[in-house]
């Protein structure tokens, strides 16, 4: 098979993995803002941000480092059971650890003591799922890796909307019965917890063959090796997590405490509408990322690197001008509580940051297959300097604005970096026009759309079909030699 056709086959099975199970939790949203105010879903999304910066700590760059010595190793089986070891062993330590100290660790992050234990257990039940997950994607195995994620999603949609939704309404019609006694009222944000629990210990239980189906052979020296290699990735996966979710926490911190946490609602209530843009991305990167070890020995890779790069942007280009025209439609859909609405203005800002993260993300094949990791550290860490300082300067000016501007800020400049840097240790003969005038064409429709024509649709709308129409003029024939046989 063609490798770009395998490549977008298997990022279209990945796509599935991660875009169904994301919609499917995308739901929530309308459900978490009917069921709660801004104030109490900011405490949610407080939590959910310290989810985040713990998952990278506890995977420190293994799964990048696995991929890295999976496809060169001759005994890949030391390198799973190295791998597993490894990750089982720091988890169970942060999880003994975590709880000797729950209550020092709750107020120093501004969580409540009480949902500590959740928030312990399920990142563990995480972490011990990075490696198996990983090797399902290295070994090629997509429709496994779909259904296990949209399993997890699937499950822990129905058991939120049985706790938020069913379960309120069967305790008033059961009296004293079963389900009135399972009921606790203004319990909120411990069901959800409850629910993300649940479904990460049935993905575990699905997993769990990945664990039990080999010899465990411990290699310090590999183990060595890995660490390495991995650091700088936990580093810059830091680096990442807090462009894309420090924000949150900083305005709690930074504006005053009676609105911090409402604002801070608000903020993540309308940032989830560019989801479609993550998303896509982040599908787009599951699929690339195999593809640029496994094909970096061919001839001629950069060649192949290029012709992706320059479909992602075509396909992101009409992701946003798409969210950005339909913007208002998505929110009446989603976000059904219009004190939520206030921060719609942030909508296309995230979502072209968004963009330029998956661009980025493109871009960085050369210091993966080089093994120059420490330049995706420093630029991340460059990123999130960028994001705290233009949120700490700016936060208490512009609320939310500043924070959704330090976004975009962050991620253009990681991609100017990652392009001038690999322009000089790995160059890579990217259609520069193309994708400027795609780029530019997006961006120029969006904001007349949203901001001159105040998310008129029938001016959105023409804008969009225009758009669609140079691409398809400019890019058919291209298109059908990846997805035509």
């Amino acid at each position: 098979m063609n490798p770009l056709k395998k490549l977008f086959k298997q990022t279209a099975i990945y796509g599935l993995a991660t875009v169904l199970p994301r919609m499917l939790s995308f739901l929530l949203v309308p459900i978490y803002t009917s069921v709660m105010p801004p104030g109490t879903y900011g405490e949610v999304t407080l939590i959910f941000t310290w989810f985040a910066i713990f998952n990278i700590f506890l995977a420190y760059g293994m799964e990048t480092a696995f991929f890295r010595f999976y496809k060169d190793s001759e005994n890949k089986k030391k390198v799973v059971s190295t791998s597993l070891l490894s990750l089982g062993g720091s988890s169970f330590l942060f999880l003994l650890i975590g709880l000797l100290f729950k209550k020092t660790i709750a107020a120093a992050i501004n969580i409540e003591a009480q949902y500590m234990n959740y928030v312990l257990c399920i990142l563990v039940l995480d972490a011990l799922v990075i490696i198996p997950f990983a090797w399902l994607r290295a070994n090629e195995k997509p429709m496994r890796y779909a259904m296990v994620k949209t399993l997890n999603v699937a499950l822990n949609l129905g058991l939120n909307l049985f706790f938020l939704l069913v379960l309120p309404s069967l305790a008033v019609e059961n009296g004293a019965g079963f389900f009135n006694k399972l009921y606790v009222q203004d319990y909120e944000i411990s069901y959800i917890l409850i629910s993300n629990l649940l479904a990460s210990a049935v993905t575990l239980l699905l997993m769990i063959r990945v664990y039990l189906r080999r010899p465990y052979i411990f290699d310090v020296d590999l183990w060595k090796r890995m660490l390495i290699y991995a650091m700088p990735v936990m580093v810059a996966g830091i680096a990442f997590t807090i462009n894309e979710v420090f924000d949150k926490y900083l305005l709690s911190e930074l504006l005053p405490p009676d609105i911090a946490k409402s604002e801070m609602g608000k903020y993540a209530a309308c940032y989830k509408l560019a989801l479609f843009m993550t998303l896509f991305a982040t599908a787009f990167r599951l699929g690339i990322e195999p593809f640029f070890f496994s094909h970096s020995d061919t001839k001629n890779p950069q060649k192949a690197y290029a012709q992706i790069t320059n479909y992602f942007v075509v396909l992101g280009s009409i992701i946003l001008l798409t969210v950005v025209v339909f913007a208002d439609v998505l929110k009446q859909l989603f976000i059904q509580d219009t004190s939520y609405w206030d921060a719609m203005s942030v909508v296309p800002i995230i979502i072209l940051a968004s963009f330029f993260l998956g661009i980025y993300h493109n871009l960085s094949v050369w210091y993966k297959v080089t093994d120059r990791t420490k330049f995706g550290a420093y630029i991340s860490m460059i990123g999130a300097v960028l994001t705290i300082i233009i949120n700490v300067a700016l936060i208490q000016y512009f609320s939310y604005v500043a924070s959704a501007v330090a976004t975009l800020v962050a991620y253009a400049s990681m991609m100017l970096m990652s392009f001038y840097f690999g322009r000089m240790y790995y160059p890579i003969p990217y259609n520069f026009r193309k994708i400027i005038f795609y780029l530019g064409v997006s961006i120029l429709f969006s904001i007349i759309s949203f901001y001159i024509f105040d998310r008129n649709l029938f001016v959105g709308i023409p804008l969009l079909l225009i758009f669609l129409g140079l691409v398809y003029k400019m890019e058919i024939e291209n298109l059908k030699k990846v997805f035509v046989k």
